[in-house]
């Protein structure tokens, strides 16, 4: 069951804001770093192509997703890669992250792409459970000590 009204939105100055101040749970900070240090890394490295978006359930914002969308150069070029996920605590095991991540997929595999790519760090609260129902496989690869996954699209 989809929830509804999930949507990606723009962070403007408007909702910043409102979106630097989501939070993950206590355990799960060790595997993604914060709204505000995400984009800070994405204005700190223009050359991975960065591109993300404010996760909106209605009218409030409950997550954020940050990708690297088909840098030029660097180990994942001409890919799209999902650098950063999280939904807040708050919002947590109600199919919000599920539906975000259909319709990032959806916007990837919209963009050409046959595959969205994305890591994590192995360790006791892992997300790998969350992206292994989504249908990520394990690519064999590390990088920067973490899990390397593939989402691959049906052929059309």
């Amino acid at each position: 069951m989809r929830p509804p009204g999930v949507h990606l939105r723009e962070i403007t100055n408007d909702n910043r804001d409102a979106v630097r101040a989501l939070r993950v749970r206590r355990d799960q900070k060790q595997f993604v770093a914060s709204v505000s240090t995400s984009l800070k890394e994405a204005a700190r490295t223009p050359e991975a192509n960065p591109w993300y978006r404010a996760v909106y359930r209605d009218d409030e914002p409950v997550g954020f997703v940050m990708l690297s969308w088909k840098p030029p150069a660097g180990p994942f070029q001409g890919r799209h890669f999902l650098w950063r996920f999280l939904v807040d605590k708050r919002y947590q095991k109600r199919g919000i992250g599920r539906e975000a991540l259909t319709q990032i997929a959806t916007l990837v595999r919209a963009d050409g792409a046959t595959e969205l790519l994305t890591s994590y760090e192995p360790g006791d609260g892992e997300p790998w459970p969350f992206y292994q129902k989504f249908g990520f496989e394990p690519t064999g690869e590390i990088d920067d000590g973490e899990i390397v996954l593939r989402l691959t699209f049906p052929t059309r």
